[in-house]
């Protein structure tokens, strides 16, 4: 299958990534940095396309989505809206320009490219699959958190609506909502701070990237064809 990426360079996104390629699909990344192919093992690397963007400009990334990825010449099967950015802060000292950005990147940016996705599948007649990566902080709620959890939350709305209008034409949405995990995300944590989210799952530990990536292969797979509009918990049990 043809996936569309976000954020596939690094993190979880790469472990996405690198996921799909085992399993034999051929992967699209959009990403903001031109190196971010670098240090990929040769294997991957070379069954891997760039197309190189700002999430935080969607006008913009609307422009290169049409120029970079040719609809008459390509047709994808799945879409993966896995970048953004982190807001972490109290409400007490919110900045509207920098809140502003979390949403163009976590929030416009996903619904721009589920655009783009949609009308791709409809031109080339073929059902497929969307996958969001929300987060489980819209569910539970984390001191300092709340404004990257709304757009969170505004992303699991969309993501339902997306199933709702679209499944007559056998297009499906749904989200992956993860608990922490060990990625560039979280590093500005202390590890007194991770600790202390690790103690209130079930299971008591940091939750596996590889784990997520294997629900949005599932998500993305025909073994899900009756699946949509549905929000998927991968955290360790922290609910």
């Amino acid at each position: 299958m043809n996936i569309l990426l976000t954020g596939g360079s690094r993190g979880l996104g790469k472990v996405i990534a690198e996921s799909l390629l085992c399993r034999g699909d051929s992967i699209w990344i959009i990403a903001t940095n031109p190196k971010s192919h670098e240090g990929w093992p040769k294997d991957l690397a070379d069954r891997v396309n760039w197309v190189y963007a700002d999430l935080g400009d969607p006008e913009k990334l609307k422009d290169t989505l049409a120029t970079s990825l040719d609809p008459t010449r390509l047709s994808f099967d799945g879409l993966v809206n896995n970048a953004a950015i982190a807001y972490d802060d109290l409400v007490t000292n919110l900045n509207v320009p920098d809140l502003e950005r979390s949403f163009r990147v976590n929030v416009f940016a996903p619904m721009e490219l589920s655009r783009f996705a949609i009308r791709n599948m409809l031109l080339h007649r073929k059902s497929g699959a969307l996958v969001h990566i929300s987060s489980i902080c819209s569910r539970t709620g984390y001191k300092g958190l709340a404004m990257y959890a709304a757009t969170k939350g505004a992303i699991e709305s969309f993501s339902r609506g997306l199933a709702r209008e679209w499944g007559s034409k056998g297009i499906r949405s749904n989200c992956v909502l993860p608990g922490f995990m060990e990625t560039d995300m979280s590093s500005t944590l202390s590890q007194e701070q991770r600790d202390k989210i690790y103690r209130r799952s079930s299971l008591g530990c940091p939750t596996d990237p590889k784990s997520v990536a294997e629900t949005v292969c599932y998500l993305l797979s025909d073994a899900s064809r009756s699946v949509t509009g549905q929000d998927f918990i991968v955290d360790s049990g922290s609910m």
